[in-house]
């Protein structure tokens, strides 16, 4: 019987955290892409850098992006050029990037 609550109490996990990641995956794509234009100097007009020391946005998780943007405002992440950049930022403007970035192609290595 045990085993079987553990299963119910791991899948109630897992459906938890998907609905919650999925609700961090909003935003608008339109809104994203007009904002983007500031991010193109560094990070490429589609979010993919020709400059090795900058990274690659494009095709990335919107998730990772946003919690990337939310962590250089905040300072989790160090970075003086990102933190610049995020600092007058919304939650909403965060969002709209990640959202548009993530749709965006990105280059797959090749092995």
């Amino acid at each position: 019987m045990k085993k079987y609550q553990y299963l119910l109490e791991g899948a109630a996990l897992g459906f938890a955290l998907s609905v919650s990641l999925s609700a961090h995956a909003s935003g608008d794509y339109e809104a994203g892409k007009a904002k983007s234009t500031v991010c193109a100097g560094c990070h490429g007009a589609d979010g993919v850098s020709t400059v090795p020391s900058f990274p690659k946005l494009a095709g990335q998780h919107p998730d990772y992006l946003y919690h990337a943007l939310r962590d250089y405002k905040s300072g989790k992440r160090k970075n003086p050029i990102m933190a610049g950049q995020v600092e007058a930022l919304s939650d909403t403007d965060m969002h709209d990037l990640a959202l548009f970035f993530s749709k965006q192609q990105g280059l797959y290595l090749k092995y």
